[in-house]
Order: structure tokens, then C-alpha cells, then sequence
């Protein structure tokens, strides 16, 4: 059993982290109201998650004025989603080994 859990990445263990790629995964890029709204988090408890996924390189953030308020979206590393696709090929052998 230890060989299926060689492949999942601690990053992507948190509830919140796996829902902040799996969205950012299909989408190219979204705002931190719009991930917030989706994922249903407080201002707080994503930017803790989103800071730690920039850490890791996974994710990339843009910060801009939109007239004269800020904008800040995120988007998915090349290196966060290769990460992303092996955690969840890692998922799915495990679930496959344990059937």
C-alpha cells in the first residue's frame, strides 16, 4: 500500500488547495472574489492557501488596477498543473489497487 501513496503531493492534501487547482485547472485564470465565491472561503483562509500554492511555484498570481480598484487573479502554473495531473494519477492508482 505504501507504493500508491509515493505519488500524492502534501500540497494537495488540504481540502482547500485540491479545490483551488481543480478550479484553476479548468479555468485560466480567476480572480480571488471569483475563487472565494467559488470555493466558498473566507478572505483569510484562501489567501493562507493561494500563498502557500505561490510558494510551491504552482500557482501564479497578477496583481492590477481595473480603473482604480485592485484585481488580483491567479493561474495555474505549468509546474502546478504537472504536479496537479501526478497527484491525481496517483489518486486514481491507488483507488484502482484498492478495489
Amino acid at each position: 500500500m505504501r507504493e500508491f501513496l509515493i505519488g500524492f503531493n502534501k500540497a494537495f492534501e488540504s481540502k482547500a488547495r485540491l479545490g483551488i487547482m481543480s478550479v484553476l485547472i479548468v479555468n485560466e485564470t480567476l480572480s480571488f472574489n471569483s475563487l472565494k465565491e467559488l470555493l466558498d472561503m473566507t478572505d483569510g483562509n484562501l489567501a493562507t492557501h493561494l500563498r502557500a500554492l505561490e510558494e510551491q511555484g504552482y500557482v501564479s498570481v497578477k496583481k492590477q488596477f481595473v480603473g482604480r480598484k485592485p484585481n488580483t487573479t491567479y493561474s495555474a502554473t505549468p509546474t502546478g498543473r504537472q504536479a496537479f495531473t501526478e497527484h491525481l494519477n496517483a489518486l486514481e492508482d491507488f483507488i484502482r489497487g484498492s478495489v
